[in-house]
């Protein structure tokens, strides 16, 4: 029986309004991150629905694939070790990821009137780094490389590169949003865990990693 899990209502609003907006500059110009316009005029909103457009069909397809790939596991997950308050609180997380992993940005470019960011990928990383505290040991590759490593060790490479190419500066990729969201992810699990379920994710991270190298 077909189920409409909040992932996947997620990816279905999210390619519906970036189709949208792709041909239609004004549906982009009113959802893009652009901290000015949050400073000057209080559109706090961007926060949120600047994770509903995408520079590009690619751009969308990427973070779509990625959500798919882990949103379920996760969000059944939080089922699991939050019973019905489960997919409540992955919703909230992935809500509450677009906003923080743009706040240090914001901070940065709050006048810059140059400066835009749009893209799920914050909400996506938080999702993917939940994950990959819940099974550590689970398999992941590089964009279209098959999964080879395990995620402990992705994780980590992933934040490093990430930080690199921020610093870098060569590239339109919010690299920042990436970094934060990642970190968002896994705090938020531990936070939700301890404040609202008796499931201990540090001690299960420990553990599966104990077990990989046994």
């Amino acid at each position: 029986m077909f189920e409409l899990t909040v992932t996947l209502a997620i990816i279905i609003v999210t390619v519906v309004v970036s189709f949208s907006a792709f041909n239609n500059h004004a549906i982009m110009g009113d959802l893009i991150f652009h901290p000015p316009a949050i400073t000057h005029r209080n559109q706090w909103y961007r926060f949120l629905t600047c994770g509903l457009i995408h520079a590009d069909i690619p751009h969308l397809a990427f973070n779509m694939l990625a959500l798919y790939m882990f949103g379920d596991f996760v969000e059944q997950a939080f089922v699991a070790i939050f019973n019905e308050m489960g997919k409540p609180i992955y919703l909230l997380m992935y809500l509450l990821a677009l906003v923080v992993s743009l706040l240090p940005t914001y901070l940065r470019q709050m006048h810059n009137v140059h400066y835009h960011s749009l893209g799920a990928s914050g909400a996506v990383s938080a999702v993917i780094f939940a994950g990959i505290f819940l099974i550590p040991t689970v398999k992941i590759g590089f964009l279209l490389i098959p999964p080879f490593m395990p995620g402990f060790i992705f994780g980590p490479l992933y934040l490093i590169l990430s930080a690199y190419l921020q610093k870098k500066g060569r590239d339109d990729i919010n690299h920042s949003a990436h970094i934060w969201g990642a970190v968002f992810g896994i705090v938020f699990l531990i936070i939700a865990c301890y404040g609202f379920s008796h499931f201990d994710p540090i001690k299960r991270f420990v553990s599966e990693i104990q077990s990989f190298f046994q």
